[in-house]
């Protein structure tokens, strides 16, 4: 599927070990940071810490599984290990979308309804937020893939670097309509539902900022929604331009798998890197952890 030299299989494990392990590393950071600081375990946070959990399956589900191959220059893979892969992948698709959609509602009670946010925000109420996006995530994809388990395959490869739905669909013979009609179904919806969430959210968000005589505030609050904004739409336009390229017959293959797997690694490796430097809290507390870890081997 990397149509590698052998000169060239080296290097490529080599840089694929080296970005597993920088996700690893700053999304588990991250994750331990807020867990293990009493101080952060707020509404924000809390649904903060989804984020990094969702990456890390993720990019394991597609590092793993590319490691592997790199490793025994084999090219083929397992039908349920298959399944499997592409389970999880789309899960971490979905887990995005929902979880920077409830990460946006936080921030807009926060903003637009500063005195009511610790009432309505409490923490089971973000409990209720946190089973409601993973249990949202594992029915939709749990349906998609039941949809596709019903048909034997009659085909067996795949030019795709990793396992999907629309992949493991091309192996199949007969009538798939109900499952393309689900799909974009459940694409069209989330999408639907999260940028229309989003964009309400922002406008209000925006006029309260605009609105506010505390120029620090202001200031604080677009920071956090820029930080915000920004890995929200990296993730919609690499997410949406995959989805959208299976569709276009004229779509660049090589583009689509660029920009696929540009979907496993970016955000995963972005999204710890941004949060842990541009939120003071966390900033603090990851600074003063290494600190206290350098002047204890000192």
């Amino acid at each position: 599927i990397y149509n590698l030299s052998g000169e060239s299989v080296f290097p490529a494990f080599l840089f694929a070990c080296l970005g597993y392990m920088i996700i690893l590393f700053c999304n588990l950071v991250l994750i331990l940071t807020i867990i293990l600081n009493k101080c952060l375990h707020q509404p924000m946070y809390l649904l903060l810490v989804n984020l990094p959990i969702n990456d890390l399956i993720g990019s394991s589900g597609f590092f793993i599984q590319t490691i592997k191959q790199l490793l025994t220059n084999n090219r083929t893979i397992h039908y349920p290990a298959c399944i499997a892969q592409a389970f999880v992948i789309h899960i971490y698709g979905a887990g995005a979308v929902f979880i920077l959609t409830a990460m946006a509602y936080d921030r807009y009670i926060a903003i637009c309804f500063p005195l009511k946010y610790n009432t309505v925000m409490t923490n089971a109420h973000v409990m209720r937020i946190i089973t409601l996006v993973w249990l949202s995530c594992f029915v939709t994809m749990g349906l998609l893939f039941a949809l596709l388990l019903r048909f034997p395959h009659c085909r067996s490869e795949i030019t795709n670097p990793y396992c999907d739905n629309p992949s493991l669909l091309a192996l199949v013979c007969e009538d798939k309509s109900i499952n393309n009609i689900y799909g974009l179904l459940i694409s069209a919806l989330s999408q639907v539902v999260a940028n229309g969430l989003i964009l309400y959210t922002y406008l209000r968000i925006l006029i309260a900022c605009f609105r506010s005589k505390h120029s620090d505030t202001r200031v604080k609050a677009l920071q956090t929604c820029a930080t915000h904004l920004t890995i929200f739409l990296l993730f919609e336009c690499l997410g949406l331009f995959t989805i959208i390229s299976y569709r276009i017959q004229r779509a660049s293959p090589h583009l689509r798998r660029f920009m696929g797997v540009a979907t496993l690694i970016f955000p995963p490796t972005l999204n710890p890197i941004i949060y842990g430097l541009k939120t003071k809290e966390i900033r603090d507390k990851i600074i003063q952890f290494f600190r206290n870890k350098i002047n204890h081997f000192q």
